[in-house]
């Protein structure tokens, strides 16, 4: 089901802010970094965002390859005209999906410097609906975090609109969509991932969090999961939806209190059990994901049998058993995989997987473990076919119609995410 939820721990405590001011909205992770930048922005009453500037499509990245943190958020200020006339006044064929905390859009949006007819790119625009304060939350999150977080890694928020109390938020387009879909959609549209791509996408979303884990306030992400990972049209990996991230605990703490919100099936036990959040809980999400690429199984599904609805509960004895391993693997891989390398890598999910977060790898570990099995070339071993009934063909399994990286996912409560629509 993977549905988002709140587990009744005491809540975060939030402070109202109004609209007017952007600058009671934008709490910037390194403050004393950008003291003078703050300094102004108080004493001005306004927002230290520039109206006149512009996002590089190429945001520094290819420049950066480990990522940087950016004195200064390189968001771009767009007017509601802007995003009306790129989204046709947000038509309905333009809805790419929907949820508590509103409606995503799919735009074009034309490049006024170029002299060039039909000269833009497209955009994902997400519209915040302005009864919904979870929603509002997020926005300020999104905006705080995405506008000075650099990474290849990380989908870049492009800009943001704050007018006549309408609040929008603008990402670049992710043309292959989700890692959910392509693992678990079905259809001609979509077709299964071969082994390679997906260890090109594992070490993709690991070099992601390894970099907000290493930043300089580290930055718990608090969200991972297949349908928060976008690929690009190379099927490079990047993370998405930072609604919930957090910052990370002091140097004299080892994890941050908090109200319980995330995935069933992806957050880690200590924190659905306590509310204390540690950086590597987010491992604990990462080794989730690995599983779900290997055997091609949702984290959570209450269509499996009995004793087997979440995944990790049902297949982790298996990570450290070669034999048993094999039984698991994804039927879409056709046993086109290289046996030792995915061996390596199930025994490195099992170690993300471990109940204590002391005993979990850093991500900085994990990256250059996959990264080294990547570099080591294994080939995959010979096709061989599966009977039908092999226990891990998939059942009832219904097309995921993503038309976009960004849809929304409302819960119970009426919290909504970038994300595909429930299953």
């Amino acid at each position: 089901m993977g549905f988002h939820c709140c587990w009744g721990s005491p809540a975060e405590s939030s402070t109202p802010v109004t609209t007017g001011h952007l600058s009671t909205v934008l709490i910037f992770l390194f403050p004393e970094r950008i003291s003078q930048t703050t300094s102004n922005t108080t004493s001005s009453g306004g927002s230290n965002f520039s109206k006149n500037s512009h996002f590089s499509a190429a945001s520094g990245d290819e420049a950066y390859p480990n990522g940087q943190i950016l004195p200064d958020p390189n968001l771009r200020i767009f007017t509601l005209a802007e995003l009306r006339a790129a989204t046709r006044n947000f038509r309905p064929d333009t809805v790419l999906g929907e949820g508590g905390f509103g409606k995503v859009f799919k735009g074009w949006l034309e490049e006024k410097s170029s002299s060039r007819n039909g000269s833009g790119s497209v955009i994902a625009v997400k519209k915040l609906n302005s009864e919904s304060l979870q929603g509002y939350e997020e926005w300020q999150s999104e905006v705080n975090f995405l506008g000075r977080l650099s990474h290849p890694n990380l989908v870049k928020l492009l800009g943001y609109c704050l007018e006549e109390k309408e609040l929008l938020l603008v990402y670049e387009f992710m043309q292959r969509g989700s890692l959910e879909n392509h693992l678990f959609g079905r259809g001609s549209a979509v077709q299964p991932l071969l082994w390679d791509l997906r260890l090109k996408i594992a070490i993709g979303a690991a070099r992601g969090l390894a970099f907000l884990h290493r930043s300089e306030r580290q930055v718990i992400y608090r969200d991972f999961k297949a349908s928060n990972i976008l690929l690009d049209g190379n099927y490079n990996a990047k993370l998405s939806d930072f609604g919930l991230a957090k910052l990370g605990p002091s140097a004299s703490q080892s994890h941050v209190t908090t109200r319980v919100m995330g995935t069933y099936g992806y957050a880690a036990p200590e924190y659905v059990a306590t509310g204390h959040l540690y950086v590597k809980s987010d491992v604990y999400a990462f080794g989730v994901v690995l599983v779900e690429m290997l055997t091609g199984l949702r984290a959570l599904d209450p269509t499996r049998p009995s004793g087997r609805h979440n995944l990790i509960d049902w297949i982790k004895p298996f990570l450290s058993d070669r034999r048993k391993l094999k039984g698991v693997m994804d039927s879409h891989l056709e046993g086109r995989y290289p046996s030792r390398t995915v061996f390596q890598i199930a025994q490195l999910a099992f170690k993300c997987l471990e109940a204590e977060p002391k005993f979990r790898p850093s991500m900085k570990v994990v990256v250059e473990t996959l990264e080294r099995l990547e570099a080591a070339g294994e080939k995959p071993t010979e096709p061989r076919s599966r009977p039908n009934n092999h226990p891990m063909a998939r059942r009832n399994h219904e097309p995921l119609h993503h038309r976009s990286p960004l849809h929304l996912r409302p819960d119970s409560n009426g919290r909504a995410y970038q994300n595909s629509p429930r299953r």
